[in-house]
C-alpha cells in the first residue's frame, strides 16, 4: 500500500466512523471519537484488503485502486466506530 491509497482510506474511514456514529445516535462517540474509530478503521480495512488482494487495483494510483480504497476504508471505518460503540454502551450498561 503506497502513502496515497493510505491517505485515502484513514480519510474515507474518517469519514465512515462519523457517517456510522450519525447512522446509531446513541453510540456515537463524538465526532472526534468517531473520527479516531474510523481512522484506525479505515487504515486496517485497506490494509487488510490490500494485503488479502481483494482490492481492485493492485495498490496502483488508478480509479480501481482509488474507489476500492474509499470504499474500504469507509466501510472499515465504520464497522470499528460501531463496534466500539457497542461495547461502550454495554460497559456503560452494565456500570
Amino acid at each position: 500500500m503506497n502513502t496515497v491509497n493510505l491517505i485515502i482510506s484513514l480519510l474515507s474511514g474518517a469519514v465512515g466512523g462519523n457517517v456510522a456514529g450519525n447512522l446509531i445516535g446513541n453510540k456515537s462517540l463524538g465526532t472526534v471519537g468517531n473520527s479516531i474509530a474510523g481512522i484506525v478503521g479505515g487504515g486496517l480495512g485497506g490494509a487488510l484488503l490490500q494485503n488479502l488482494g481483494i482490492l481492485a487495483g493492485g495498490g496502483g494510483v488508478d480509479l480501481a485502486s482509488i474507489i476500492g480504497n474509499i470504499v474500504s476504508g469507509g466501510v472499515g471505518g465504520g464497522i470499528l466506530m460501531a463496534i466500539i460503540g457497542a461495547i461502550r454502551g454495554a460497559a456503560t450498561k452494565k456500570a
